[in-house]
């Protein structure tokens, strides 16, 4: 039945944190870390300050450097390149992902709130370089971040995504709604699922559920 419901699918786009790998990875450990040193330096403010104002943007704007960008006027590559110099040398090669993404039918993209060179050095840490007809990231959608509906529009006309023919597999369950209104498929991928009327599937396990669509 799962199968069947991705029948109509000619275009895949995946987030990338959380989605691409597991969340046990924890990668926003590290970059929530120089999220908070950026904050703290840009504004001047105490790190319990920095960390408030982050969960603040994050939830009214977005994103914490939406929230920068259109508070304070923060200029936003600086801060894409400091906040995404992270490690990656705990990342594994996943071979099996790999091989279910390269089976899926159609055009494939990475759409990211993060920045692209960031996406294409965790793509190739993962062993998943190669895999994607493109990589898009937050510059590519003018700055406006999931979960606004104007970001998806941007990066998917540019793409030339037809949203009835696409399914959309994201980690944040309210970046699934605009997709969702959009007529896409959406899949939440998770530890826990969340209910709710614009996400479609759940998994836990992202090479499994590839592995039931083809």
């Amino acid at each position: 039945m799962v199968k069947h419901a991705f029948s109509h699918v000619s275009h895949w786009v995946f987030d990338l944190d959380n989605t691409l790998y597991p969340p046990h990875a924890r990668l926003f450990d590290q970059i929530e870390v120089r999220m908070t040193r950026f904050v703290m330096e840009a504004l001047n403010v105490t790190r319990p300050e920095a960390d408030r104002l982050r969960k603040v943007y994050w939830a009214e704007y977005g994103t914490t450097l939406a929230g920068l960008m259109r508070v304070h006027g923060v200029d936003p590559a600086p801060y894409l390149t400091e906040v995404h110099d992270i490690s990656l040398d705990h990342l594994d090669r996943d071979t099996e992902l790999a091989a279910h993404i390269a089976d899926l039918p159609g055009r494939r993209i990475v759409y990211t709130n993060g920045s692209a060179p960031y996406a294409e050095r965790v793509l190739e840490a993962r062993g998943l370089a190669g895999l994607f007809d493109a990589v898009y990231g937050v510059e590519h959608a003018g700055f406006r971040p999931k979960p606004e509906r104007a970001a998806f529009e941007a990066v998917f006309a540019r793409d030339g995504v037809e949203p009835a023919r696409a399914a959309m597999f994201e980690d944040d369950p309210r970046n699934l709604t605009a997709p969702h209104a959009m007529g896409m498929r959406t899949v939440h991928v998770a530890p826990d699922p969340h209910e709710a009327d614009h996400i479609h599937h759940h998994t836990d396990d992202l090479t499994a559920f590839l592995s039931r669509l083809v």
